[in-house]
């Protein structure tokens, strides 16, 4: 893979741009790469260098993205206020529900959706779905979806106001977790010991609703990246990411990809 500069706005220049038509909406969706897909959700404020950084990563380990638009200004390098608007234009947002415990934003059906179409145009075993940070609990939304195989929860920051709450509705919560059992599934997720908005007691709460389905990783603080200008120890496999061997957050993404292959490849 081509390096590219995360500190420069990225063009998203070798990914195809396709406008995509589920239940009555069209959304921009990045497309790039080839075998089975893998639906990456960006964290907030939208689909930075780092996060493209990180889609090119799950291309090049042999499988299809799909990169839909949910916020802020594709490819661009975080810069405030624009990056403020939009974290409080997603906090209003009834597609989100950012504040709500116990139930699951609007968005999903779309991102299901995506999945079901990914998943017959590339085929495989299934699909791979992860979330970051304000999208982090869609994955395992999505799992109402029979063709997600694979979802990962990276740093899943909703809702705001609640740290042991989980967004997703009860009942769909216990959708997901009849399935996982009875196709032996599992969740990864990722989040730093001291994040202030992923707390300990949201693992937790996810532990005692899933049991071993639910697989989470802990990060010590000191392994986030020293340099970035986010200071609380967050974006697991993006900004706070050191690509270096022997770094743990890099071993996280790793261990991503090996799970999207273990789940999805024939």
């Amino acid at each position: 893979m081509t390096d590219r500069p995360l500190n420069r706005d990225d063009p998203l220049d070798d990914f195809e741009r396709r406008t995509i038509s589920l239940l009555g909406h069209d959304r921009l969706v990045y497309v790039i790469g080839s075998g089975p897909a893998v639906i990456v959700m960006t964290e907030m404020p939208g689909i930075s260098p780092h996060v493209a950084r990180f889609a090119r990563w799950v291309r090049d380990a042999g499988f299809t993205v799909y990169m839909p638009h949910i916020f802020g200004k594709d490819g661009a390098v975080p810069r405030m206020p624009g990056a403020l608007f939009t974290m409080i234009g997603g906090c209003i947002s009834r597609q989100f529900r950012a504040f709500q415990a116990n139930e699951s934003s609007p968005a999903v059906q779309w991102l299901r959706a995506l999945a079901a179409l990914a998943h017959q145009e590339c085929g495989g075993k299934g699909v791979g779905a992860i979330g970051m940070c304000f999208t982090g609990n869609f994955a395992l939304s999505m799992m109402l979806e029979p063709a997600v195989l694979a979802p990962v929860l990276s740093q899943p920051s909703l809702p705001i106001n609640d740290p042991a709450g989980m967004h997703i509705a009860p009942d769909e919560l216990a959708a997901v977790k009849a399935r996982m059992d009875a196709e032996d599934l599992t969740v990864l997720a990722y989040r730093f010991e001291g994040d202030k908005f992923c707390k300990a007691a949201r693992f937790a709460a996810y532990e005692a609703a899933l049991g071993d389905r639910f697989q989470g990783r802990v990060l010590a603080d000191e392994h986030a990246n020293p340099d970035s200008p986010m200071k609380n120890p967050h974006s697991v496999v993006t900004l706070h990411l050191i690509d270096e061997e022997g770094q743990p957050t890099r071993a996280a993404r790793d261990e991503i990809l090996d799970f999207f292959k273990m789940r999805l490849s024939d």
